[in-house]
């Protein structure tokens, strides 16, 4: 079968969204029920969006990297959920499978993807082990050449929905110890085995069902996924290749959000004259300008970088700087554009008010911004250590992420760091680093073409990002939490 050009595939996708979410707008997005009316949902998966996720070989238009955050942008510029929704089926199903599944797995799955309209997540997160995944307690055992797999996860979106799952385990030996590894496994809803116990009532993302799953399920050998080195690895190389997409989920969202904040301002007049034409109001559509242009250099470098033939399990920094960063300005530019609009932004239907909700737990998901923008700093010290050097900046002109953007930040870069930083110092370093390389990545753009004025408006954001970062980095102090604070603390007493 003939695929579809590209632009001719994108633009009937788009086409059909701003179709059915300007006539069910309100049944889509205020909606309190979990996931997306049937009809809905028909029309967006007969676009086969999920068909960029899939290789040639199954029917799909082979898992080129720039395809996929085209057709997540789209999404996102349309509806942020929908958006999130097609990610947890490519970059943490379909894309995992084609590089680790099995063969007769991968064509039964595919199969029903394209021509079923099947769905896809990825259960890894358990009640009392979310951020510590390697210490997961969902379990497997192999007998007869079938893997019996038993736990809890939750919070997987598309929960009760998907067809089929990507299980996390680790394997329990005769003595009931759980090895140190992790292994994923694939399961078919004809399985059986997985018990919702709990839909969530989340606070936003209405499209996506979230809930408790009880598990205990038995699947094939062949669902195993096989890992080129170790379980570990092979989860690294998943979440960072997911990690490194979020700027198309991000791209759709920021730029509609621009969008809506310059048509705004250009339409409302107080005291005689457009919103536009006032100072703070240039400020925050600057701003958002600048996320956009940041945003845009993310994708390209995801594109030119993290192909399917590339292992990214080592690319911690270049994935937890993308994450972090890109998820931040996600919920900055929502908040702006809520601040511009003003109170009629602060109903459930509005875009403003749906993407200041719906952005937010972009920041929680897949690794808290916290923990990655500390991760980000111990990264980077312990290659300063290896170097032998304790200058940040001679350290950052010769790193190839920020080799480009280090010199015209030489003056609040050139200090020296203690190899023992305490964790709150590591994160703010983390979050100004994050800056320094984003810097680079919107360089690259601007020498491959992109429009000069935006480039130079990213550059001079990021760099007064970095700027307050780094004051605040140092100028912290170990200040702690006074736990009985109760005591002589009420007020009124001291009238």
């Amino acid at each position: 079968m003939q695929k579809l050009p590209f632009s001719d595939f994108l633009d009937h996708y788009s086409k059909t969204l701003q179709e059915l979410f300007s006539k069910n707008r309100n049944i889509v997005d205020t909606s309190v029920n979990r996931g997306v009316p049937g009809l809905v949902m028909r029309d967006i998966l007969a676009c086969k969006p999920l068909s960029v996720f899939i290789p040639e070989e199954y029917e799909g238009r082979g898992i080129q990297t720039h395809e996929c955050l085209k057709v997540l942008e789209v999404s996102s510029y349309y509806s942020l959920p929908l958006s999130l929704m097609v990610g947890i089926n490519g970059a943490l199903f379909l894309q995992p499978l084609s590089i680790y599944g099995q063969e007769s797995k991968k064509q039964a799955v595919y199969h029903d993807f394209i021509n079923k309209r099947n769905m896809g997540g990825l259960m890894i997160t358990e009640p009392e082990y979310g951020s510590d995944a390697l210490h997961m307690q969902t379990h497997y055992t192999e007998n007869d050449g079938k893997y019996a797999i038993k736990g809890v996860k939750h919070w997987a979106g598309l929960t009760g929905w998907a067809d089929y799952w990507l299980l996390t385990a680790r394997k329990q030996d005769d003595k009931g110890n759980l090895a140190r590894d992790i292994d994923f496994f694939v399961h078919n809803k004809n399985d059986g085995g997985i018990e919702v116990q709990e839909v969530f009532n989340n606070l936003g993302l209405y499209m996506l069902p979230y809930g408790r799953n009880h598990i205990n399920t038995q699947v094939d050998s062949d669902s195993r996924l096989e890992p080129k080195t170790t379980g570990v690895k092979m989860m690294l190389d998943i979440l960072h290749r997911s990690r490194m997409q979020f700027p198309g989920m991000a791209m759709g969202f920021i730029k509609r959000n621009l969008d809506e904040a310059i048509k705004h301002c250009t339409e409302r007049f107080v005291g005689g004259k457009s919103l536009i034409n006032y100072d703070q109001v240039q400020e925050r559509l600057s701003k958002i300008q600048s996320a956009f242009t940041t945003c845009s250099a993310m994708c390209a470098y995801t594109s030119r970088n993290a192909s399917m033939e590339q292992d990214l399990a080592r690319w911690d920094l270049q994935a937890n700087t993308i994450k972090t960063l890109i998820t931040d300005y996600m919920q900055e530019t929502a908040q702006s554009l809520l601040q511009l609009v003003g109170a009629k932004g602060y109903k459930q239907e509005h875009v403003a008010g749906k993407g200041t909700i719906d952005s937010r737990p972009f920041q929680i998901f897949e690794g808290s911004n916290d923990i990655l923008y500390q991760q980000i700093t111990e990264s980077v010290v312990k290659k300063m250590r290896k170097a032998k050097t304790t200058n940040l900046f001679a350290f950052l002109k010769e790193h190839e992420l920020s080799s480009d953007a280090a010199g015209m930040l030489k003056e609040k870069l050139d200090f020296s760091i203690d190899y023992n930083l305490s964790q709150r110092k590591l994160v703010e370093l983390g979050k100004a680093l994050s800056r320094v390389f984003s810097m680079g990545f919107v360089i690259n753009l601007g020498e491959n073409g992109f429009r000069s004025d935006l480039i130079q408006n990213a550059l001079e954001h990021l760099g007064q990002e970095v700027d307050t970062l780094i004051t605040s980095y140092a100028g912290i102090k170990e200040l702690a939490v006074i736990t009985d604070y109760k005591d002589e603390s009420s007020w009124e007493r001291y009238l």
